[in-house]
């Protein structure tokens, strides 16, 4: 009996022991986190210069395009537009046209814009979204009533805004 004894408190000193070395000090904290509203557009660069410089006779000037700039885009919202405008209207007889893709994952492009100093939708229907190398292409076009136009330059406002 007495080895019983001796044995069971070996095995209570053991089992024991074992709980008090597992046994550790605990501390909590509490993380407080958010993820705030983030809506981000980008382009690449500027488009290289575009010169009307051909007609075919009996026709209007010859329109040029440049689709050489993308346009990158983050958002992790939804119902987003991106509009364009221009600083300052376009001189007579001269448009200003941009076309911007949709993103891949959702949205509609507007297709080819005039652009003016009023701002008009470019690209609807955004959701969450984060995708680069949307492609940019610009196009104008005079009529010969707009005669020769030395060299000038329009500063492009693309914005990401709420649809509503």
């Amino acid at each position: 009996m007495r080895k019983y004894l001796v044995l069971s408190l070996a095995v209570l000193l053991v089992f024991g022991l074992g709980t008090v070395a597992l046994a550790a000090n605990t501390a909590t904290q509490t993380v407080t986190y958010q993820v705030d509203a983030i809506n981000e557009i980008s382009v690449s660069g500027d488009p290289s210069a575009l010169t009307v410089s051909t007609a075919t006779a009996g026709s209007e000037p010859d329109a040029v395009t440049d689709n050489s700039t993308t346009y990158a885009i983050t958002t992790n919202e939804t119902s987003k537009k991106i509009t364009g405008a221009i600083d300052t209207a376009m001189p007579t007889g001269l448009t200003l046209e941009v076309n911007l893709a949709a993103p891949t994952a959702g949205g509609t492009s507007a297709g080819d814009v005039a652009l003016s100093a009023t701002a008009a939708d470019l690209v609807t229907g955004i959701a969450q979204i984060a995708e680069s190398g949307l492609g940019i292409t610009y196009t104008l076009s005079a009529t010969v009533a707009a005669g020769v136009v030395t060299s000038a330059t329009k500063t492009v406002t693309l914005t990401l805004t709420d649809a509503a």
